[in-house]
């Protein structure tokens, strides 16, 4: 992530990093030759000279970044390309779904692993390799979760599996006290 043209730059790299967003370098670190540059303007704004992202206006203005897995999982839930509006039911929806699936996939951890099933698989790359469809891998890991068939340690290696694709830290409380 290159930065350039920021009105607060203290307050967007302190924003980026509870997001779990990827140090951005200054302006003057990158150059021909030295990787691609996205650029990020205003909805509206005009496009720089390469990759431009363009964002809409936050609504609301001031998100909730209290819980940084919820926020991106609110996020997750809609396509790259729609307008996401992070009202507080969808954060408290995503702050639900992720304590559902940490206790269940802590509780899968402790059954004997079996490997993700090849069908799921395939499925889960499929998604996120049309266009990063990550809505499209969150409907796979809803059916995985709720599949009778599939036996805990194959839902627990699913999750492990999907989880480094989403960056949600389903497995955070492995091994945590019940």
């Amino acid at each position: 992530a290159l930065l350039s043209h920021a009105d607060d730059v203290d307050r967007l790299r302190d924003e980026a990093t509870a997001l779990g967003i990827r140090p951005f370098e200054d302006a003057g670190a990158s150059g021909p030759g030295v990787g691609r540059t996205v650029h990020v303007v205003h909805e509206g704004g005009a496009a720089a000279e390469g990759t431009t992202v363009a964002v809409a206006p936050a609504d609301p203005a001031a998100p909730d970044l209290s819980d940084p897995d919820a926020l991106r999982l609110a996020l997750l839930e809609r396509h790259h390309h729609a307008r996401v509006r992070l009202d507080p039911a969808a954060l408290d929806e995503a702050r639900a779904t992720l304590a559902r699936w940490r206790r269940a996939v802590a509780a899968w951890a402790r059954q004997p692993s079996r490997p993700v099933p090849g069908e799921v698989r395939d499925r889960l790359r499929a998604a996120w390799e049309d266009d990063v469809d990550a809505p499209g891998v969150l409907r796979v890991l809803r059916r995985v979760e709720t599949d009778p068939g599939l036996p805990d340690g194959a839902r627990f290696e699913t999750y492990a599996y999907a989880d480094r694709f989403l960056g949600l830290h389903l497995a955070r409380d492995v091994g945590a006290p019940e």
